[in-house]
């Protein structure tokens, strides 16, 4: 049966008749003072809480960390980098991007008394694209070290009980990210619920240029109008407008083959299945960005942050609602390991009885 659609004014903007579709669309077409209130409600812009106590696992008292995990143990883990974003941004907008996020929304769940638990960055400095190579303030970790680090990361949360896990990212390193989830299951079949957002592209809708005066008027590259609108909404103090120039990349062939970076043109292939038909960035924008940053004004990203915050929290709720805190996905279902096998791990980590996953024997053959 076909999917029903939701027309909006805009023609090239559409959501699926789903309750995700309907909270996009109300977004979507919200008065922009319902967008602010939305996210004083998450309230941002905000300082960044990775010093602030209580914030995150790693700055919380640990039978604090164990209180909200009983309550909701979910947790967000924001996926950082290092990259050149051009002259008048800082080398680390993908985490602070979306540290912001994840901190807005545990902020809100917290007055909802369902606090979502925080883990810092697992990676400051993330796997690149091999156009990214060379070029001043972007620092390359290798696919393997990326997936590794991920793999390890879910385990340690998982074997401290929390068993849902989404990770939110902005960077360019989606592939590894993935193989990473894959990895993680296959390795150790624990049953848990880990997904991956790419925040940007669960709102793309909000990154189409429309003819709306808060919109932006050119589609979501790199270090662009897009990103540099968002990063001076959520932490403007680290931006400095008054040195930012613009630049066009440099292609050889295949023009209007690739989408963007959140797959807005609804083109054949993705930005990262191919290279070799545009110049490396040392040589084709050796600006560090791709587009028009000079136009990206804070307004311009209030709706898309509003969105993505909502969503995030829709997602929080709809995984609570079906496996509430202290559940599992069924293991029948989900491992080849036995509910005998697992049983003690899926104790209270440190309670009379539990083991590590650690103690588990090694199973299958990855």
């Amino acid at each position: 049966m076909a999917e029903k659609w939701l027309a909006t004014s805009f023609e090239n903007i559409r959501f699926e008749d789903s309750p995700v579709g309907r909270l996009k669309k109300e977004i979507f077409e919200a008065p922009m003072s319902e967008i602010d209130k939305i996210l004083e409600e998450y309230g941002l812009p905000a300082d960044s809480e990775l010093g602030r106590p209580g914030c995150y696992i790693q700055n919380t008292p640990r039978h604090r960390v164990i209180e909200k995990r009983r309550k909701n143990d979910i947790v967000l883990i924001p996926i950082g980098c290092t990259e050149n974003h051009g002259i008048h941004n800082p080398s680390g907008l993908d985490t602070f991007m979306c540290t912001s996020i994840c901190e807005g929304v545990r902020r809100y769940t917290a007055k909802k008394d369902y606090e979502v638990s925080l883990a810092f960055p697992p990676l400051n400095y993330g796997g690149h694209p091999y156009h990214h190579i060379g070029i001043a303030g972007t620092v390359m970790v290798s696919d393997e070290v990326v997936r590794e680090t991920i793999v390890y990361t879910l385990l340690g949360l998982w074997d401290d009980g929390f068993r849902k896990m989404i990770m939110v990212n902005n960077h360019g390193q989606k592939w590894m990210l993935e193989a990473a989830v894959h990895e993680f299951f296959k390795r150790y079949q624990l049953p848990a619920v880990v997904t991956l957002v790419e925040w940007h592209r669960a709102v793309r809708e909000f990154f189409v240029p429309i003819d709306r005066e808060d919109s932006l008027t050119t589609h979501f590259i790199h270090a662009d109008e897009a990103e540099t609108a968002v990063a001076n909404l959520l932490f403007g103090g680290m931006v400095d407008m008054s040195v930012c120039v613009d630049a066009q990349p440099k292609g050889f062939c295949l023009s209007g083959h690739f989408d963007n970076s959140v797959d807005s043109l609804d083109r054949p292939h993705t930005w990262s299945q191919a290279e070799g038909h545009n110049a490396i960035e040392r040589f084709g924008t050796p600006e560090g960005v791709v587009g028009y940053p000079s136009r990206g004004a804070a307004f311009k990203a209030k709706r898309p942050i509003a969105a993505i915050c909502k969503y995030l929290t829709m997602m929080i709720d709809d995984i609570r609602e079906k496996l509430p805190p202290g559940t599992t996905p069924p293991i029948e279902e989900f491992t080849f390991r036995s509910r005998e096998e697992l049983g003690a791990c899926l104790k209270e980590p440190m309670s009379e009885g539990w083991k590590s996953v650690h103690e588990l024997h090694k199973i299958g053959v990855f």
